[in-house]
């Protein structure tokens, strides 16, 4: 990715309507303030109806009235509301967690460390990654390479990993060891005239070449979102994966799949890696791990890092990282039951089949004069908004028009989330057909008004 090209989508992406941006604007007007939820649903101090077009914070799989999970709160609740797993302590739900967990993860992924988010997982990667290369006696070793509209957190470390400018911005971040590489989007950065393929050659000879520039005994781990999610649900060109992970090997660098969005069924698959043929040689885990109904969050590691992390305690006389609630006994048993409740609805086979309904009606919106493109896998989508459809250009970020389809939205009762220039999508994976005819609906008709809307500003 060019300097220039860069540059411009971060002049557009800084502009974003984002949880933790524009505070000034929402404070003019309050927070709606949801009070209670039933299955795709939510519904707000008013009592008005919306559909959870987006799982909460692409969190909310199973909706938000699964009673096995309450039950299984409440269970722990009243046996052992907290304990810890410092100095060789530990409890069942903890022990049951790691086990099921690692017995449904990718091949070769047999240990866990739990915490309490993503933040904080993908933070750990990177301690463990640096930990990991001292142990080895590669003190060098230790840069690690992001994406540019990739998303890993906000903590110091993850936040750093992170490519979206307004996360770093006046906070001194990125880390001097973090370095970015190209967005794997062949839409917004595709040549004129360039085919997918060559892009995604152009991309990946990049990524050796920064490797190269930096120096392969430098680099580390290469961290990346199987579909990049709060960067815009970009959902990788064929070939991609492979060639980094064939990149990534020649050099010695590991390999950290971030799956706090992606995992548990999102993408049609258990993992993402699944999906998209990923060995991870480090994944994390959160969000969909308790489907919401509690923090936690795991890092999920092979063998021979493991090993070397026990080679380390035996140096150092213990192994110094550690969380007060990581594993958290009514976290761990309602993730456990989570885990249940996957297997015993088949939560993955019933994305498999309203996944292509989902993708079929949202493909319909590619008419929209407004609607440069649709992208998505399993549920898991978004519908990016121009000016120009030809050009691919889009509207002024001063125009607001990502934030305020976002709003019409929910007048119409159907929440979705702007990014950018796109909105997205992450229905809970319950979700029927009428929930997507519903969802896809207010979009749509939150489309039109936008097009009149635009039409009135001369924006058109």
């Amino acid at each position: 990715m060019s300097k220039t090209e860069s540059a411009a989508w971060h002049k557009d992406i800084a502009h974003v309507v984002h949880p933790y941006s524009n505070l000034d604007a929402h404070a003019t007007r309050g927070p709606t303030v949801i009070t209670r939820g039933e299955g795709c649903y939510v519904y707000d101090e008013h009592g008005k109806r919306y559909l959870e077009g987006m799982s909460g914070l692409w969190c909310a799989s199973l909706g938000f009235s699964e009673q096995r999970l309450v039950d299984a709160a409440v269970k722990q609740l009243h046996t052992l509301p907290y304990y810890h797993l410092f100095n060789h302590r530990s409890h069942p739900p903890g022990i049951a967690l790691a086990e099921a967990l690692t017995a449904v993860a990718p091949e070769g992924l047999n240990h866990v460390l739990f915490a309490n988010s993503g933040s904080e997982a993908n933070d750990a990667a990177v301690k463990l990654v640096w930990y990991y290369n001292n142990l080895l006696g590669r003190p060098e070793k230790k840069k690690i390479i992001s994406r540019l509209y990739g998303y890993h957190g906000v903590t110091v470390a993850s936040g750093s990993l992170t490519g979206l400018v307004h996360v770093h911005r006046d906070f001194d971040l990125p880390l001097p060891s973090v370095r970015h590489t190209d967005c794997p989007s062949h839409y917004h950065f595709g040549l004129p005239g360039e085919s997918e393929a060559a892009f995604t050659q152009r991309i990946t000879d990049n990524l050796e070449q920064l490797i190269l520039k930096e120096g392969p005994e430098t680099v580390a781990a290469f961290i990346a979102e199987p579909v990049n999610g709060s960067g815009g649900v970009i959902v990788p060109p064929a070939g991609y994966f492979e060639r980094v992970q064939a990149i990534l090997k020649k050099h010695d660098i590991l390999f950290i799949v971030d799956e706090v969005i992606t995992g548990f069924g999102r993408t049609g698959r258990m993992f993402g890696s699944e999906t998209y043929g990923l060995k991870p040689d480090m994944m994390t885990v959160a969000k969909g791990l308790s489907g919401a109904y509690q923090p936690i969050s795991g890092l999920l590691l092979t063998d021979a890092i493991h090993d070397a992390l026990k080679a380390g305690s035996r140096k150092h006389g213990a192994f110094a990282h550690g969380l007060t609630y990581a594993a958290h006994p009514v976290a761990a048993a309602v993730a456990l039951e989570t885990l249940n409740v996957y297997r015993d609805r088949d939560i993955v086979g019933h994305v498999r089949e309203v996944a292509p309904y989902f993708l079929e009606k949202l493909d319909a919106l590619a008419g929209h004069p407004l609607v440069g493109q649709v992208r998505g896998v399993g549920l898991l989508a978004a519908v990016e908004i121009v000016a120009d459809k030809a050009a691919r250009k889009p509207f002024d970020p001063s125009a607001g028009m990502g934030a305020w389809i976002q709003n019409r939205a929910m007048a119409y009762g159907v929440i979705v989330r702007a990014i950018a220039n796109c909105v997205a999508l992450c229905p809970p994976l319950i979700s029927e057909r009428s929930h997507i005819d519903e969802l896809v609906g207010g979009l749509a008709r939150a489309l039109d008004d936008a097009l009149a809307h635009a039409r009135e500003n001369k924006w058109l």
